[in-house]
């Protein structure tokens, strides 16, 4: 079975949560913190390396925060997730100098094609239909309060 890390996950909730309480204010960690219960230390590297990704966009100053640095429905899962897994120095448990002839044939190359379709259709989940489904679950959005629609 397919098994996110901690800060695969971690980074997805964040994104998802800045993109659905946003509300066109930049979002603060504390405030990420306190809805996902994401431990602060996890969050700040993740956040960062997001920047760095261009995937979120650091606002600074008193209310400072993260915003997306796209539209929500232009950054994918797929994409969060290698940012991360890009991070991530653990080794593959894969990775192992004295694999078999069958390992090396066969079950590695399986390992790669399964994983390979896991991130195309992770490609096609966007941050915006993660929000939807937010949405539809009922999940309140805290943003909401600063959207004036208002001519």
């Amino acid at each position: 079975m397919f098994k996110l890390s901690r800060k695969v996950l971690f980074a997805i909730e964040a994104v998802v949560d800045i993109a659905y309480h946003s509300g066109g204010q930049p979002v603060q960690s504390k405030e990420i913190t306190r809805r996902q219960g994401i431990p602060r230390r996890y969050l700040e590297q993740v956040l960062q390396h997001l920047v760095r990704a261009e995937i979120l966009v650091g606002v600074r100053g008193p209310r400072g925060g993260y915003n997306l640095a796209r539209e929500r429905r232009r950054v994918s899962a797929g994409e969060i997730i290698r940012v991360v897994r890009a991070l991530e120095t653990a080794s593959d448990p894969l990775d192992t100098e004295d694999s078999s002839e069958l390992a090396e044939a066969v079950i590695r190359p399986l390992w790669g094609e399964l994983q390979d379709e896991v991130m195309t259709r992770l490609d096609l989940i966007s941050v915006d239909d993660l929000c939807n489904r937010a949405h539809a679950q009922g999940v309140e959005s805290e943003g909401r309060q600063y959207l004036d629609f208002s001519i």
